[in-house]
């Protein structure tokens, strides 16, 4: 698993609940380190470890956890690179969502060795859509679904979302799709800020 999505747990932790907790969930996952570095690859059976541990710490369900951790990685002030290369995906939440099948390469572009899960939208009806999600890690449409109520909010839309399930590594989302101009969405310049 690359450092990067490591890293952001971590970060996750060390933010919202201290480093000391961090150090618990690292003893706890039996890691022989206690920093993740960001551009290093670990073995894939790391990353489901330490996420079992920090639901054990902190006393919450993985799929809270694994979604409030999607909710940080587009809101935290230090992650605003992952929120530019969301809202790149187009000017409004609809065109983010048709955007979504071409993010892992989007992000290969930002860092040629990052290999996100696959996903997969579907279109129903007017509004309603389907999310596939590749799942190499369990719990990861959570992860989307935290990442995609947060952009519903920067874009002003009201959408209602549901994890439907989840196969052979695979998970779905149910997104639909209520107003797409419930609230002003959030400012947005494509230009990268300065200073």
């Amino acid at each position: 698993m690359h450092g990067l999505i490591n890293r952001s747990i971590q970060s996750y932790v060390c933010n919202s609940y201290g480093i000391d907790t961090w150090h618990e969930v690292a003893a706890g996952a039996e890691l022989d380190f206690v920093e993740f570095e960001a551009m290093w690859s670990y073995d894939d059976a790391l990353t489901p470890r330490v996420l079992e541990h920090l639901s054990l710490v902190l006393d919450r369900a993985r799929d809270e956890v694994m979604e409030d951790i999607g909710t940080y990685l587009v809101s935290h002030p230090d992650y605003e690179a992952v929120r530019r290369l969301l809202r790149f995906g187009g000017v409004s939440f609809e065109d983010f969502l048709h955007s979504l099948d071409d993010l892992p390469d989007r992000a290969r572009l930002a860092v040629s060795d990052l290999n996100l899960p696959a996903l997969e939208l579907r279109e129903h009806a007017a509004g309603s859509f389907s999310l596939i999600c590749e799942a190499p890690v369990a719990g990861y449409g959570y992860v989307m679904m935290g990442i995609l109520r947060v952009m519903a909010d920067d874009y002003g839309a009201l959408a209602l979302l549901e994890h439907t399930g989840s196969g052979a590594r695979t998970e779905t989302l149910s997104i639909s799709l209520v107003a797409i101009d419930f609230a002003e969405g959030r400012s947005f310049d494509l230009g990268a800020p300065t200073g």
